[in-house]
């Protein structure tokens, strides 16, 4: 799949065609235009640039790059040129999107990106205080991926699809996490719902696990961090791992995204976190109430304000040269932006609205060398959302319920709809870094969170508590399969060593609390008699023992019944006998009988290869697969890059990872193209290879970005 497709997938989440008829619906206008194509930036000056930085590119027996240089800003230049070698399309397309200019080269596809960008003023803090704010070493390094981007699309003319695309910039860096972070806690389904009035469909989500275990919970008195995000094989999120050091201190390894040069999660000498999505009240929505006699007025205390009123002017590309724009009003509030629907107008606010920190937290967060200074980039509070599972070389352990959270006014409930004519509901700061839900050192040994709620993340006893935190932060109640789970396997050994770590990581059982078990056993119960034609499938799901593992031949019918019943909220969606119905029709039409080995049905691919797995929805070893023509299901998120990291008790590090394809994320030519495939599926690891001692002798190739494949003196 196409990069761009991602993309439009990822960050539009179904709502292109909603978004586009409204506009049309409401006013918008529309003109015809030609693509104007002015003089492209000569391709010297780039390569010029390229000559002030010094850095070397080491890629091992499995691609993946080893980036090094002296300063900081030459290592950020050669991880873009790195980066670009793997998967320049997909660099360029999340620029293009994060610019809101994606669908003038894709289509009517890339529209929805376009709106959004516009919609919450991604660009326009940047304008005034990028300077000013952003401090000048992560300005530097911003500058320095971007200076690397254009030095590949010089030396690769072609490549970049988009005139007008270059230069890349450091502030296309800065945008990238002003427009994305907020999709992680779910601002793109609010819109959804806003617009459709409809619930946002049953997509798979942004999960993740992350668990950390101390030495006194430890069998060697080893320090444990499993880092296990459940991303998108391919797009604009997908995992990216490169290992980083600069003779400024910047030494990390773990997972990037395409068009950033910060490590997002993973670890450095000292200490590494994990990251996992939560979920807590982020978002409010507001009821506007409409002047009758002035649509672009709303009411607030009493008194009819004007809306501040711009133009989206989308244009998109339908053939050759043509584009269609369209001018639709864009309307802001003293809320935030709003939307006109059919059902109604209105207002959003969310947290970290017109922030533009966050890269400077990350950087802070990768360079730190022990907890103090750790904690220190994480009380920034740049991050709007995101959990942290923290550990380190001191046998520190953490978990942080991440979150910039509003400061809201109490006593009042704040629901999912709230009256837009009171200014005393608008919330105008946030509540300070140490109201923020977090657990330290617990004398349990252990942490954890799988995007449950933060009030099981460790032992019993020593839980956060309810009551000791606002009821306007909108903290998670809901546990899933996963984090039980880590209850049942974790929390019950008290001496965990290296294999066990890596066996819960790749637990493939469905806890009988799990709300899909106490579906399933409901169903098992069930008197069928009036339906013998469920019978059979009755008796296969009774022998079912709960495990996910890809040669168990209960479980295909098991979970597509839990899938075709319940949500990924667990919320039930049909009655469960039309479930198991639905379930036993396709796996008899598909294969023939009710019993097929799951590893038949839950499939891996890339390139030629096709794979049994294990793992589910919610089984901590965790596929999420779309349903094909012939009833397989074939992987599209969740396990990705997943990397185990401890620290002996002498303070040593070891790291090991594995990737779901590998380092070569579009070219298919490439022995790097899915080479850790059969290794991923047979949960096996590489080493990473995080010092230059280990790296002796290991590397595949060595060269300076743009020498590639010439002779090295």
């Amino acid at each position: 799949m196409r990069s761009n497709k991602n993309i439009a997938k990822w960050l539009g989440r179904g709502i292109l065609l909603i978004v586009v008829l409204t506009l049309l619906g409401t006013g918008a206008a529309i003109g015809w235009d030609h693509i104007h194509l002015g003089a492209e930036p000569d391709a010297a000056q780039f390569i010029q640039k390229a000559s002030t930085y010094n850095a070397k590119i080491a890629r091992d027996h499995f691609g993946v790059p080893h980036i090094s240089g002296p300063r900081d800003v030459d290592v950020a230049f050669g991880l873009a040129y790195a980066h670009a070698e793997d998967d320049y399309a997909t660099i360029q397309d999340v620029t293009l999107a994060t610019r809101g200019t994606l669908a003038a080269v894709k289509g009517s596809s890339a529209a929805t990106t376009d709106y959004l960008v516009r919609l919450l003023q991604v660009w326009e803090p940047l304008k005034t205080r990028y300077e000013t704010e952003l401090p000048p070493d992560v300005r530097a390094v911003m500058q320095a991926y971007a200076d690397g981007l254009n030095y590949y699309a010089a030396l690769h003319p072609g490549t970049t699809e988009q005139h007008g695309l270059l230069p890349f910039s450091g502030k296309d860096v800065a945008a990238g996490f002003i427009f994305k972070l907020p999709l992680f806690f779910g601002l793109d389904k609010e819109l959804q719902r806003i617009t459709a009035a409809t619930a946002p469909d049953n997509k798979p989500p942004q999960g993740s696990n992350g668990l950390a275990v101390s030495p006194s919970r430890s069998a060697d008195g080893a320090t444990r961090l499993l880092i296990n995000s459940h991303q998108p094989y391919t797009g604009p999120v997908a995992w990216y791992e490169a290992v980083l050091e600069s003779g400024e201190g910047w030494h990390v390894a773990g997972g990037f995204f395409p068009g950033s040069p910060f490590m997002l999660h993973g670890h450095n000498e000292h200490l590494g976190w994990a990251h996992t999505v939560n979920a807590p009240h982020l978002i409010d929505t507001y009821r506007l109430t409409i002047n009758p006699a002035n649509p672009d007025q709303y009411l607030l205390d009493g008194v009819w304000r004007n809306f501040d009123i711009g133009d989206a002017a989308i244009r998109v590309k339908l053939l050759g040269p043509l584009i269609w724009t369209f001018h639709r009003p864009l309307l802001r509030s003293a809320h935030g932006p709003v939307l006109r629907t059919d059902h109604g107008v209105f207002a959003v606010r969310y947290a970290g609205m017109g922030d533009i920190n966050q890269s400077v937290q990350y950087f802070r967060e990768n360079k730190a060398v022990d907890l103090a200074q750790w904690r220190a980039a994480v009380n920034l509070n740049a991050l709007p959302s995101l959990n942290y599972i923290y550990a380190d070389e001191k046998g520190h352990i953490g978990y942080i319920y991440n979150g910039r959270y509003p400061q809201r006014k109490e006593g009042v409930e704040w629901k999912a709809e709230m009256p837009g004519d009171r200014s005393d509901l608008i919330w105008t700061a946030y509540m300070p870094a140490s109201k923020i839900p977090q657990i330290w050192d617990p004398k349990s040994g252990y942490v954890f969170n799988s995007n449950n709620t933060p009030f099981d993340a460790t032992a019993q006893g020593e839980q956060l508590l309810p009551e000791n935190f606002s009821p306007t932060m909108g903290l998670e109640t809901r546990m899933n399969n996963r984090a039980l789970r880590v209850e049942e396997t974790v929390g019950t050994d008290i001496a965990i060593d290296d294999d066990a770590f890596h066996r819960y990581k790749y637990d493939v059982q469905f806890s009988e609390r799990s709300a899909a078990m106490q579906m399933l056993n409901r169903l098992k119960a069930m008197d069928l008699v009036r339906q013998p034609e469920l019978l059979s499938a009755q008796q296969v799901l009774r022998k079912w023992n709960g495990s996910a593992d890809r040669n168990n031949r209960q479980a295909a019918l098991a979970l597509l019944t839990v899938y075709a019943v319940l949500s990924n909220e667990d919320k039930q969606l049909i009655e469960p006998a039309l479930g198991l119905k639905q379930a036993a029709e396709q796996l008899q039409k598909n294969f023939g009988r009710l019993d097929p080995t799951w590893g038949e049905v839950n499939r891996i691919e890339r390139g030629t290869n096709s794979l049994g797995i294990d793992g589910a929805r919610d089984t901590y070893r965790s596929v999420w697969g779309e349903t094909g023509k012939n009833g397989r299901l074939t992987g599209v998120a969740g396990d990705t890059l997943i990397m185990f990291v401890s620290w002996d008790k002498h303070g040593q590090l070891k790291s090991e990872s594995m990737h779901q394809f590998g380092s070569a994320t579009l070219d298919q030519h490439s022995a790097h193209y899915a080479d850790q495939l059969p290794l991923f599926v047979a949960e096996k690891t590489k080493p990473v290879l995080f010092t230059q001692a280990q790296q002796q002798g290991q590397m595949e190739e060595i060269y300076a970005p743009g020498e590639r494949g010439k002779p090295q003196p």
